[in-house]
């Protein structure tokens, strides 16, 4: 995993406005290209694009349950260093993000043990950072 190259990934977003304060702001993502249809973003090293998509009203998100909680689907996200997800938690906690999972730790004393948070963007897109104090637990079965 040392050579691990950036992910690409494209999401829809019916606020571009909103979405694009959200993830500038509230993230702390470096924007970068964009046009008034799409903004990409650097999240943790990533390229993120937000994608202007009119709002679908049958859109509904949907959930699995994994340790005790309802985990929403689809959603995305980063495995952070486990320092960086503490004080990233702390700094959402502090802006008052809605989490839908509040920061815990997930599998505790089991095989693929991690911290988890879950919460969305302005836009219903469901995201999830997470972070393991054993990298070596992040495929672990």
């Amino acid at each position: 995993m040392d050579n691990l190259t950036p992910f690409h990934i494209a999401i829809p977003v019916h606020n571009l406005a909103e979405c694009r304060t959200f993830y500038r702001e509230v993230l702390n993502c470096e924007e970068g290209r964009s046009s008034e249809h799409w903004v990409d973003f650097n999240l943790f090293g990533h390229q993120l694009v937000i994608h202007y998509k009119p709002k679908a009203e049958s859109e509904v998100l949907h959930h699995n349950p994994v340790d005790g909680h309802n985990v929403p689907v689809p959603h995305y996200g980063v495995v952070l260093p486990w320092d960086t997800f503490q004080v990233f938690a702390k700094e959402l906690e502090a802006k008052r993000i809605d989490f839908i999972i509040k920061p815990y730790v997930r599998f505790e004393g089991q095989v693929g043990e991690q911290a988890t948070m879950f919460f969305l963007d302005p836009a219903g897109n469901a995201l999830e950072f997470k972070a393991f104090k054993d990298i070596g637990q992040l495929f672990a079965k």
